[in-house]
């Protein structure tokens, strides 16, 4: 199974927030430069995190973003089933439907195995994700965010 970039990011973003000094809030604009990604795409993750209530987002100064006690506490599991929604790896109902559909060992056995892998994320927290060695190293890469003067 492969993550969409939405989720991929959304997954990251979680990460750099539970590393976050609370004297230091960063804004949508900062998670987007230490994550090298465009900053529309970082705004509608954080949106659609802050819709999950697993982050909050406080507006002027002394504003920024911050990871909720259920984002820290968040199933990995969980946050990539919301994220991904629950649909089938493959879609042998679409525009062209499989005619193998109706007797089909292998939508069932991608179902198992699309289980077996949220499953393998369920008991991971967020918290879980930013244990040593990431937690550091996800502060080290904060601290070496693009300037201004070097651009985005």
């Amino acid at each position: 199974m492969r993550l969409t970039r939405f989720t991929d990011l959304a997954l990251r973003t979680l990460m750099r927030l539970a590393v976050v000094e609370e004297t230091d809030l960063p804004t949508t604009r900062d998670v987007a430069a230490t994550m090298e990604v465009p900053y529309t795409h970082t705004a509608k993750v954080v949106a659609r995190l802050q819709h999950l209530g697993l982050v909050e987002a406080r507006r002027g100064r002394g504003g920024g973003l911050t990871l909720t006690t259920s984002g820290r506490a968040a199933s990995v599991g969980a946050v990539v089933r919301e994220l991904e929604g629950d649909g089938d790896v493959v879609d042998c109902d679409g525009t062209a439907p499989c005619p193998l559909r109706g007797a089909c060992v292998l939508r069932g056995a991608l179902r198992r195995a699309q289980e077996a892998f949220f499953a393998a994320l369920d008991p991971l927290t967020v918290d879980d994700l930013v244990a040593a060695p990431t937690g550091p190293l996800l502060l080290g890469i904060s601290s070496r965010a693009p300037t201004k003067a070097e651009g985005p």
